[in-house]
């Protein structure tokens, strides 16, 4: 069965964010070279004859970009040789303002990348600094000066709000000073304080404390106001697009289609199954080197969870999940699955049917958590 997606982990950052709970390690240039050594083993595993043709490559991280020239090329080069690039309808990179130098930026765009996202997080150097970033608010005009000069205009850039001692004022001048840009895309996402993190450190010991939760709200609501003024839509809970721009990609994700799971820590989605690599590096590279699959879980998805699973992932999205599209893939009428959920969600004004899409309602979103595990199946 063809895979529409791929996504491949690059773990090395050149400084370790505060909050950041993926898998990542600081930048070493001779544990970087062997990782992509195991990298390509476990590529080529996958696809070990003709190029995969695929609809989006998403090299994520970490930094991708944090790795030198010589090893960039390296990573591009090993996923021309084993995907067809030149089909390939989106194909991103994630990089963090500051990496991209000229070089790395023709690298990129030379070997047929055509989407750049860029960790902004904030435009106040203050807060860059209190949240473990390395670059500055100038870093990011540079780059996205540099990107767009060289033809690479399909730019996404993410915020992050409800940060430690971020007021709303302080989110609507980011806010306003990210719609400046004109970019096609903006990503943002509220602080999760999660475990094995330094924030989660902090927290735990009482030297850091949460936005309060009516900010945190109104930042939500400004932000939405804002994107929506400059004409990006919202099509997903934390992302909005000009028309045509939403992420491919993610889109793969919140329609609960199939995907490689490639790098350190990855989670990959195939026929049947989801898999988890291992993510402590030298156990990776060993495994990956042996024999191409440094898989730690394999969990077989039954197709009870993968209705669920349909639910969970496409309510997010404003557009919602589409009843007809649910009927092809399973044989069964959504009523007839979830027939409680939808009735009982409606009534509690969470969730609504708009043309043929169930979706969640603006106080669904709020509640969204709730409106999720509604629809978790009896055995």
């Amino acid at each position: 069965m063809k895979i529409p997606s791929a996504y491949i982990h690059i773990p090395f950052c050149q400084q370790i964010c505060h909050y950041c709970d993926f898998t990542k390690f600081f930048y070493n240039e001779r544990l970087a070279d062997e990782y992509l050594e195991a990298l390509e083993k476990e590529i080529h595993a996958y696809i070990p004859g003709e190029k995969a043709r695929v609809r989006t490559i998403f090299v994520g991280g970490g930094t991708p970009t944090a790795v030198n020239h010589k090893q960039l090329e390296k990573l591009l080069k090993m996923i021309d040789d084993h995907f067809d690039t030149a089909s390939c309808e989106e194909y991103t990179f994630e990089a963090n303002p500051g990496d991209l130098d000229l070089e790395k930026v023709r690298l990129l765009k030379a070997y047929g990348v055509n989407r750049i996202s860029l960790g902004v997080q904030v435009f106040d150097d203050e807060m860059l600094e209190k949240i473990g970033r390395v670059h500055k608010v100038k870093d990011v005009y540079t780059n996205i000066d540099r990107l767009v000069q060289a033809g690479l205009t399909n730019v996404s850039i993410d915020l992050m709000y409800a940060l430690p001692g971020q007021t709303v004022e302080d989110f609507e001048k980011t806010v306003d000073e990210a719609v400046q840009f004109g970019l096609p895309h903006y990503s943002s996402y509220s602080l999760q304080i999660e475990p094995k993190t330094i924030f989660y450190q902090r927290y735990k010991k009482g030297k850091l404390t949460k936005a309060p939760e009516e900010d945190e709200a109104q930042m939500y609501e400004l932000l939405q106001r804002k994107l929506s003024a400059a004409g990006a839509h919202q099509y997903e809970i934390s992302n909005f697009a000009l028309p045509g721009f939403e992420s491919k990609h993610n889109l793969t994700y919140w329609n609960n289609e199939y995907y490689y799971g490639i790098g350190a820590g990855a989670h990959g989605y195939m026929p049947g199954k989801r898999t988890i690599n291992i993510r402590p590096l030298p156990a990776y590279v060993k495994k990956a080197g042996e024999d191409g699959k440094p898989i730690l879980h394999e969990e077989p998805i039954t197709t009870k969870e993968e209705m669920e699973e349909e639910m969970f992932l496409g309510l997010r999205k404003t557009q919602g999940v589409s009843m007809e599209r649910f009927y092809k893939k399973y044989q069964k009428p959504m009523d007839n699955v979830f027939g409680d959920a939808l009735g009982t969600l409606k009534n509690r004004q969470l969730i609504q049917e708009n043309n043929g899409f169930i979706q969640l309602t603006p106080r669904g979103r709020i509640l969204g958590n709730e409106v999720f595990q509604e629809f978790l199946l009896d055995e």
